[in-house]
């Protein structure tokens, strides 16, 4: 404001400087006949300041306070002059031809890569996503968040039956062979637990029998059963083609079957289902797992040093090293943004114009006029000065044709 009171106070001198000429050339050039030239240039040059002065201050008020038509343009046309702006940005800046052309002009891929790729870089895209973060998990709702991921679950995991799945699942998984790795292990297991733990079988048979019989009987019994024990599990290990595992095999490819055609297998694998995810504990696990998940993120995505934020950083620089080197994904991510800057821009480009319209409208008159005069205000005043130099030189021009021409 201060640059512009300055080019007003220039402007408005030149133009007393200009009268002060004319009155004291007006009144000696009878005396001094050379001074009708300087009148002439002097009376000229007021005349283009005043009518510069009345152009640059009709933009923005009424000179001196009359309300001459078309004066003060900007206060009284404030809306229209939005509404012009933002369909002139609309119609020249936000085009899918333009908007196309600019990015294609250079890769976004190209220019992001390396600074991505930068780990002091990286590391602040990771801490502003992780405060964005931090944000939005503090904006949210927990029960709304327990509510969805309960729907969710129902959805997802507890409408649908679960019998054909387990069933076709089961019989792939039976048909590789892979239910007999889970019984070698069982096995094993089994055979480690009896070795350290002969003395599990004492009574096991013994206790059935007759109190006459002699307890070395007993004794005997219980070993044997231990022993046998054993060695069943033993033969089972060891033999691929026990009968134990054609009956398991038999027994699992059935149930597989069934639990894919038999509707009353299948209504039983619904019924425990219901039994075990009744409404109390689907809405008690949805809140467990909202407040794990919620309380882990809460404090990796505030600690820097987390290994969250570490991996997110890791990614990030390798998202800028892919983009740099490998021109097939730069391609990718070039073209993605192209299109969705012109579907942002095709459907709504209006929209986005609006905000400059909405907003001029907002404004308040003065308050508007202020604002454009104290940032163009400054430059106009230049219209003035030169408007003041350009009349002083026609003014004497004329002066000098018309003495010339038509004598004086």
């Amino acid at each position: 404001m201060a640059k512009l009171k300055r080019m007003q106070h220039i402007a408005t001198g030149l133009l007393i400087l200009m009268a002060v000429i004319f009155a004291i050339s007006f009144a000696l050039q009878a005396r001094y006949p050379w001074l009708q030239f300087v009148r002439a240039a002097s009376e000229g040059g007021m005349v283009g300041a005043i009518a510069d002065w009345f152009a640059v201050t009709a933009i923005f008020r009424h000179p001196l306070g009359v309300k001459i038509p078309h004066t003060a343009i900007i206060p009284n046309r404030k809306d229209e002059l939005g509404a012009s702006l933002g369909d002139f940005v609309e119609e020249n800046f936000l085009s899918e031809t333009v908007i196309r052309a600019r990015l294609q002009s250079f890769s976004v891929a190209k220019r992001l890569g390396p600074w991505l790729a930068s780990p002091e870089r990286a590391r602040r895209v990771t801490a502003e996503a992780s405060v964005a973060s931090l944000g939005v998990l503090a904006m949210l709702s927990d029960d709304s968040v327990q509510q969805a991921i309960e729907a969710t679950a129902r959805t997802q995991l507890l409408d649908p039956q679960w019998g054909p799945t387990l069933g076709r699942f089961g019989e792939q998984l039976f048909a590789a062979g892979h239910h007999q790795i889970a019984l070698d292990l069982v096995l094993d297991r089994a055979d480690e637990w009896m070795a350290a733990h002969p003395l599990a079988f004492s009574g096991v048979v013994s206790k059935g029998l007759p109190t006459w019989v002699p307890s070395i009987v007993d004794r005997l019994v219980d070993d044997r059963v231990y022993r046998e024990a054993r060695r069943f599990v033993a033969e089972v290990r060891t033999d691929p083609d026990h009968p134990l595992r054609a009956l398991l095999d038999d027994y699992l490819t059935e149930l597989a079957g069934k639990l894919q055609d038999d509707g009353e297998t299948i209504d039983k694998v619904e019924a425990l289902k219901s039994r075990m995810f009744d409404d109390p504990q689907v809405s008690e696990l949805a809140a467990r797992v909202w407040d794990i998940v919620k309380g882990t993120l809460l404090v990796a995505l505030g600690d820097e040093n987390s290994n969250l934020r570490s991996r997110i950083q890791g990614l990030v620089i390798d998202l800028g090293t892919r983009l740099t080197d490998d021109e097939g994904l730069a391609g990718k991510i070039d073209a993605w943004v192209a299109d969705g800057a012109a579907y942002l821009v095709r459907n709504y480009r209006h929209d986005i114009a609006s905000i400059i319209t909405d907003t001029v409208k907002r404004w308040d008159p003065q308050e508007t006029t202020d604002k454009i005069e104290a940032l163009v205000g400054k430059d106009l005043q230049f219209i003035r000065i030169n408007g003041t130099i350009v009349g002083s030189l026609a003014g004497m021009a004329i002066y000098i044709l018309a003495t010339a021409f038509l004598g004086g």
